[in-house]
């Protein structure tokens, strides 16, 4: 793992995307990061239906589970500087 990379137990579910939206930290700049329930339901090899009522909770829960995947992923990005037109690391 990279040290001088960091990741903030912040993570919140944007519904307009159907994405989760979390924050990494590189020499002190945030850096928006996100994933979708997609890859989240591909991590897990499971369905993730974006018609649940409690999407939300369940994708949230997921991304807990498989969040060091998901971080190890976003590193590599970021280091490859990944970055889509605003500066965000969208995980695909």
């Amino acid at each position: 793992m990279n040290q001088s990379i960091l990741f903030p137990d912040l993570q919140d579910w944007e519904s307009s995307s159907q994405m989760i939206v979390f924050t990494a930290q590189q020499q002190g700049i945030n850096i928006e990061c996100r994933i979708g329930i997609t890859k989240l339901a591909a991590l897990s090899k499971t369905s993730l239906i974006a018609t649940d009522q409690d999407i939300a909770t369940k994708a949230l829960a997921m991304f807990e589970t498989y969040r060091f995947d998901i971080e190890e992923e976003v590193e590599q990005l970021i280091e490859q500087e990944e970055f889509d037109e605003l500066g965000r690391v969208i995980v695909t």
